[in-house]
């Protein structure tokens, strides 16, 4: 079974269509219509963990404190962080690594950053 996306609100919605480009067969489900702008992490969190997606966003600051309380009481797919360094391009170089190597388990419950 291959990794499951789910895109923060956060992140730019050309990675999601960068991604589809470059691997049509990639899962990758933007936030427009699933996850609103100003919608707290935790709930970010459950959305994508109901829907057993791992959630990819750029929230850096708040997000991985939020996903430790999150798995104490919560099974997750895991969550993907990006620095808001990195370009378009290399997040997608990323990604696509990420979704062509790792696996579902290996992410479980873990917090990763992009490579």
């Amino acid at each position: 079974m291959s990794l499951r996306f789910q895109a923060d609100a956060d992140l730019d919605p050309e990675i999601g269509r960068g991604l589809r480009r470059r691997e049509p067969a990639i899962d990758f489900l933007g936030a427009r219509g699933v996850i609103p702008d100003g919608t707290p992490d935790p709930e970010v969190l459950r959305l994508a963990a109901e829907a057993g997606r791992v959630l990819v966003s750029r929230d850096v600051t708040t997000m991985s404190v939020h996903f430790r309380r999150f798995i104490e009481q919560s099974e997750s797919p895991g969550l993907l962080l990006i620095t808001s360094r990195r370009s378009i391009g290399a997040v997608i170089d990323g990604l696509l690594l990420v979704w062509l190597n790792w696996e579902p388990e290996e992410l479980r419950n873990q917090l990763r950053w992009v490579p």
